[in-house]
């Protein structure tokens, strides 16, 4: 049964438009998307430039239930993808943790979630896309035919090699809600082995896992979550009411969400960042409108602090230091997470960070971030502000962290700010390759390089 929801003309007349709005650009000016919203933190030089329509492209196409695959627009946001298959018992391999990435940003800059140590990144179940090149042209890619370059590198490029207009995604069944257990870690040896056993076994102490995703509270307080896919009745825990998903962490061993709930259990309160203003106090929280309690609204805010400079301006007049924002994801092969941790204390010292475990689902690797197929990372998340004195423009800890990694074998998302030199930047990532594919699709080098976008910050 194939359900059918935007449809394919409403696609087709989104695509129309798309071509049109670059037809009606300067020949040779800069390709960019018109598009307010993002869940990038990466500060960007304002250019004053005409942007691609990209109106009308923000839904699911169709579901296919007996085949569980979904076309899906690129601008669709994972919020609007679950409502569309989450009532035929499916969802996305991948599921990432805020409700306004999209499916054609997780693709391009690489998503995660709880059910990657099994599924691997979304890209990776993503069976064609169509990406409209820096050439203004329609390209359908799949892994194996004439145009299986642009497909492999397109992950992590960002749209520096064009932006997904329509992808077919792999979908996999689920129950009405997940069971929960919060097994705590005192010794990160053991959190280590816990990680390496789970995703090889898919197993607990003999219960199946399918979602793992860990919380580390404070050094010697460490939480591996496991979820189970179950049937069961009644609402299940409600975090989007008076209770912190986060807390509840310490709280309970087992718990049970819905499904619907368990998807975004993170994005209620950002993970814990929404503490910051105030969300999570009883008081504000009981008069804060449950629609409100959204990682886009903190995002907002966040956007309009960084504006107008209010954090800054209150630590000056209380005479603190200044603040170096810290907000990153880095993959660390699981052997050296416990080196990575100790290490993370002793020079950042931001609490709590987030751990998901990961293993490319299948023997591709893929050129601009490339894993190892076959091994196992943890995903470490940290998001916040660090007191570092007049050193803060500089970003002394990011940089560290970026050589840390480095150290280890590991790989950093380029979602925030990076701080590399070009000759590192195109080991990590490979440069050479990601411009020779660039060459091909976008000859007159219409669209920002990535090491503009991530570096230059352009």
């Amino acid at each position: 049964m194939t359900v059918t929801v935007t449809g394919s003309t409403q696609h087709q007349e989104a695509v129309r438009r798309l071509r049109a709005s670059y037809a009606a650009l300067a020949p040779g000016s800069p390709v960019r998307l018109a598009k307010r919203t993002s869940n990038l933190f990466r500060p960007r030089d304002a250019i004053a430039v005409a942007g691609l329509d990209v109106s009308g492209l923000d839904g699911v196409i169709s579901v296919d239930v007996e085949a569980c695959t979904a076309d899906v627009q690129g601008m669709c946001t994972y919020e609007d993808l679950v409502d569309a298959t989450l009532p035929h018992g499916l969802i996305p391999m991948v599921v990432p943790q805020l409700r306004t990435i999209t499916l054609g940003g997780a693709v391009t800059g690489l998503g995660i979630e709880s059910t990657s140590f099994r599924n691997g990144l979304p890209h990776e179940s993503v069976l064609e896309m169509d990406v409209f090149t820096g050439a203004g042209e329609v390209i359908t890619c799949t892994p194996d035919n004439e145009h299986a370059d642009l497909f492999a590198t397109f992950p992590n490029s960002y749209g520096s090699l064009g932006y997904a207009t329509r992808l077919r995604i792999e979908l996999e069944p689920v129950r009405s809600h997940v069971a929960v257990r919060h097994v705590r870690f005192t010794d990160t040896t053991a959190l280590q082995d816990a990680i390496a056993a789970i995703t090889e076994t898919r197993e607990w102490h003999g219960e199946r896992v399918d979602a793992l995703d860990g919380t580390v509270i404070e050094p010697g307080e460490v939480y591996l979550t496991l979820g189970r896919w179950e049937d069961a009745s009644g609402p299940g825990s409600d975090y989007v009411g008076q209770q912190v998903y986060w807390r509840s962490i310490q709280q309970r061993e087992v718990d049970l969400l819905t499904t619907y709930d368990y998807l975004w259990r993170w994005d209620t309160d950002w993970f814990w960042c929404s503490r910051a203003f105030g969300a999570q106090n009883p008081l504000v929280r009981r008069f804060w409108p449950r629609r409100f309690k959204r990682s886009d609204v903190y995002h907002k805010l966040v956007g309009l602090d960084l504006r107008y400079g209010i954090a800054d301006r209150l630590d000056r007049r209380a005479g603190r230091p200044k603040r170096e924002r810290v907000i990153q994801d880095v993959e660390v092969p699981v052997e050296r997470l416990g080196e990575f941790l100790e290490w993370f204390d002793d020079v950042v010292g931001m609490r709590p960070v987030w751990l998901c475990p990961l293993r490319l689902r299948g023997e591709t690797s893929w050129p601009s971030y490339p894993l190892a197929p076959g091994r196992t990372y943890v995903n470490v998340g940290f998001w916040g502000a660090v007191p570092v004195g007049d050193d803060a423009p500089t970003s002394p800890l990011n940089r560290a962290i970026e050589q840390k990694v480095s150290e280890l074998d590991g790989h950093k998302s380029l979602y925030s700010e990076s701080f590399y030199d070009r000759e590192t930047f195109d080991r990590l990532y490979d440069g050479p390759h990601l411009a020779a594919v660039k060459q091909r699709y976008d000859p007159d080098d219409r669209l920002t390089s990535l090491y503009d976008k991530a570096v230059r910050q352009r």
